[in-house]
């Protein structure tokens, strides 16, 4: 008798439909409004932040704007473990669209990537035990080595063939992979980053949109919710968990556009005291008649730069005394 294929044991709820339906809307909304609209930088940093929360929660002390500084090809002071950590992460998500996210060779390849030089056993499934930690606690203890290679086959298969929503299979395949554990590090990363290519696969924005922050934000809930799972032996709260956490994120994002786009008005105002000329900060702050800086940057400067309008002078050095900003001119 032939045997039956792998489904993982979770419950569709009334919850799961409300939320799923919601981020729909909330994803139509976003790729009317950003499909075109969103300029590289926006994308870009963005996609720093994701890799600034993931690896946050790994525990990398490195800030924002050092990891913007590694990735940029700036030198930085820090744990050489860290800023390792950092540059693989960058070159994993640049490559995130090329991986399948149903071939186990391509998780293997992205494994290897995202922890090159990180653990000996690199783009391999673990050799020995492992478990999830919260602090020193632990939450999960991981599946027997030798079980991994099968575990993540008949994963992979319920992926690939299952006729499931994909912001539910997404999740579920987060649970599920973090319950594996397949790896001897970079479990977590590799989860997170998974998700996101399955979403990607289903809609594009969310290659760029930072799910992880909010991710980072709820850490504790976060590890709270994959022991409720594994105690339940059953992903129904993770998955609900997640579905809040997209959710949010995706309410965020429209929020901030909102914002961005009552802020026109201050933005068309620094556009024509700019001109054709290249002025500093200060310059744009006397022709605006404005005398608050915070104002200034938040109303008119970022969003102008934010929408690709203008540009600096200095862009590596972006609170350099020599920096200065231009209209970018527009191409035919």
């Amino acid at each position: 008798m032939p045997e039956k294929p792998y489904t993982p044991p979770y419950s569709v709820t009334d919850a799961m439909i409300h939320l799923v339906a919601e981020i729909s809307e909330q994803v139509g909304v976003v790729t009317v409004k950003n499909e075109s609209a969103v300029n590289p930088h926006l994308r870009r940093d963005n996609q720093i932040r994701t890799i600034h929360s993931s690896l946050a929660i790994e525990n990398n002390s490195l800030s924002l704007e050092q990891m913007t500084d590694v990735i940029h090809g700036k030198r930085v002071l820090g744990v050489p473990k860290e800023i390792r950590e950092v540059k693989n992460a960058y070159e994993a998500y640049n490559l995130l669209l090329s991986f399948d996210p149903c071939h186990i060779d391509d998780l293997l390849k992205a494994h290897k990537i995202l922890m090159l030089e990180l653990t000996n056993e690199s783009g391999r499934f673990r050799s020995g035990g492992a478990g999830v930690f919260a602090g020193s606690e632990l939450v999960h203890m991981a599946p027997p080595a030798e079980l991994v290679p099968k575990l993540i086959s008949d994963l992979f298969h319920w992926v690939k063939n299952a006729d499931t929503h994909p912001l539910i299979k997404s999740c579920l395949f987060h649970y599920e992979f973090e319950f594996i554990h397949p790896f001897a590090d970079g479990n977590g990363r590799m989860g997170r980053m998974w998700q996101t290519l399955l979403l990607s696969r289903w809609k594009p924005v969310f290659h760029w949109l930072p799910v992880e922050t909010l991710i980072r934000e709820r850490q504790n809930e976060y590890y709270k919710v994959l022991a409720l799972a594994d105690k339940a032996a059953d992903s129904t709260a993770f998955i609900e968990f997640m579905l809040r956490v997209i959710r949010d994120s995706l309410r965020e994002l429209i929020q901030t556009e909102q914002v961005r786009e009552q802020v026109t008005e201050q933005v068309e105002r620094l556009m024509m005291v700019l001109g054709n000329e290249t002025l500093s900060a200060k310059e744009l702050l006397e022709r605006l008649g404005l005398k608050h800086r915070p104002t200034f940057s938040i109303n008119y400067l970022r969003p102008a730069l934010e929408l690709g309008l203008i540009e600096m002078t200095v862009p590596d050095k972006p609170n350099s005394s020599r920096q200065k900003y231009r209209a970018i001119k527009k191409t035919k």
